[in-house]
């Protein structure tokens, strides 16, 4: 019996128990299927990272009192809890003192606001900002209609907005905003402008932001425990961000009086140590998933090789008989071993599918690019074929082994 004969022998043998054959591809899906979907979720997730981190600019980056991800354990976040915040008149020392940046923008932000116009509100997810004239050009953020604040309004407590497009929506489906009263928190605003639609970014909305000027919401919200302002920097390129970096850093330590050997008492947010921050989180999540796989596989191939044993137990009048028809013991064995093969390949290929198509709807959700980790895809089908080999064997070779007289006696 050559291999082709095998192969169609092994095939027919598992169209013959369907049930079975079913049972045993079951485990096989579930160990591939968590490996490829939890891979494919974070391959998606890693794209949409790399893409969405854009929005700061190869050149910009931002000073802020808290670091950039989560930090966990109490010690190491009451460090950075027990910093002093980042003030506006720090702020605008910084912009005072600094040379090589292109755009200084201070900006201070509130979360959860409803914002309200006659008789509609929006929902409590809205951001409120107070920020300088370089928001705009600093965050890569440009106006539909309207202006943008004046120096002078910045300095001032005037009571003017600047919307985002998801309030317009919202709000002012059929009409201009423009010299609207909108109210937040029972404050009211005249709205000067409304920014162009932006779009989520990282399954968050860019569009759902109010922003008034820095001096009116430090006026309005006060100075609250913990209340720290952020500090975005526009080099004027790429190639000059580590030298505005360096003088920035330089600036802000004699600014907050960092003594010389102590590390920086703020953080630096770029796009690349975002990324990095990123890449630090997701790959935890890489061996997690592989951990869980490599247990179901291994539980999987030890649930062929026990119903490959009954199969042979079952089979035992049939080998016999294949075996009096001049079938040798190598014929036997590699039917046994290809079923145990194509078990493996046909539960891993459903379970790649089924784990590419849930991992890439999981990440819609976020609005994460479709994704297929090939990488990952070919490692499934190498895991699948050894794990037919690994586990195929023993069973293959007991029913290579049977007596052909003894196999046909069997009942």
């Amino acid at each position: 019996m050559n291999i082709k004969e095998a192969l169609i022998s092994a095939l027919n043998s598992i169209r013959a128990n369907k049930l079975r054959a079913s049972l045993t591809l079951l485990g096989i899906i579930i160990g591939v299927f968590s490996i490829i979907g939890v891979m494919t979720l974070l391959d998606a997730l890693q794209k949409g990272i790399d893409s969405g981190l854009s929005q700061l600019g190869t050149s910009t980056f931002q000073v802020q009192k808290w670091p950039a991800t989560f930090v966990s354990g109490p010690g190491k976040w009451r460090k950075y809890e027990k910093r002093q915040p980042i003030t506006i008149e720090e702020g605008y020392r910084l912009k005072d003192l600094a040379v090589t940046p292109k755009y200084i923008g201070l900006e201070d932000w509130s979360g959860g606001k409803t914002v309200k116009y006659g008789s509609g509100q929006t929902n409590p997810n809205f951001q409120m900002g107070g920020v300088t004239t370089e928001f705009l050009p600093a965050n890569n953020h440009t106006l539909s209609e309207g202006r943008f604040f004046t120096e002078e309004e910045v300095k001032s407590t005037r009571h003017i907005a600047v919307i985002g497009m998801e309030v317009v929506d919202k709000l002012f489906p059929f009409t201009s905003p423009l010299d609207k009263e909108i109210e937040i928190d029972g404050t009211r605003f005249t709205v000067i402008g409304v920014l162009t639609a932006k779009g989520e970014n990282l399954g968050q909305s860019q569009d759902n932001i109010v922003l008034i000027p820095l001096r009116t919401m430090d006026k309005i919200y006060g100075v609250r425990k913990n209340r720290s302002i952020n500090i975005t920097v526009s080099a004027y390129s790429k190639a000059q961000l580590d030298e505005t970096q360096e003088e920035v850093i330089g600036l802000m330590r004699q600014i907050r009086k960092v003594p010389p050997g102590e590390e920086n008492d703020f953080e630096i947010w770029s796009n690349e140590s975002l990324v990095r921050e990123a890449n630090n989180f997701t790959i935890y999540f890489k061996y997690g998933a592989g951990v869980i796989s490599f247990i179901s596989l291994i539980a999987a191939g030890i649930g062929i090789m026990n119903i490959m044993l009954v199969t042979v137990t079952e089979r035992t009048k049939e080998i016999g008989i294949r075996m009096a028809i001049g079938a040798k013991r190598g014929n036997i064995l590699t039917q046994f071993l290809f079923e145990a093969i194509l078990l493996c390949e046909l539960g891993g290929l459903i379970g790649i599918a089924v784990g590419i198509g849930i991992g890439n709807l999981l990440g819609s959700i976020f609005n994460f690019p479709v994704t297929i980790p090939y990488d990952w895809v070919a490692i499934g089908v190498i895991v699948c074929s050894l794990i037919g080999i690994i586990f195929g064997t023993y069973p293959a070779f007991k029913a290579a082994k049977l007596n052909p007289i003894d196999a046909l006696r069997y009942e």
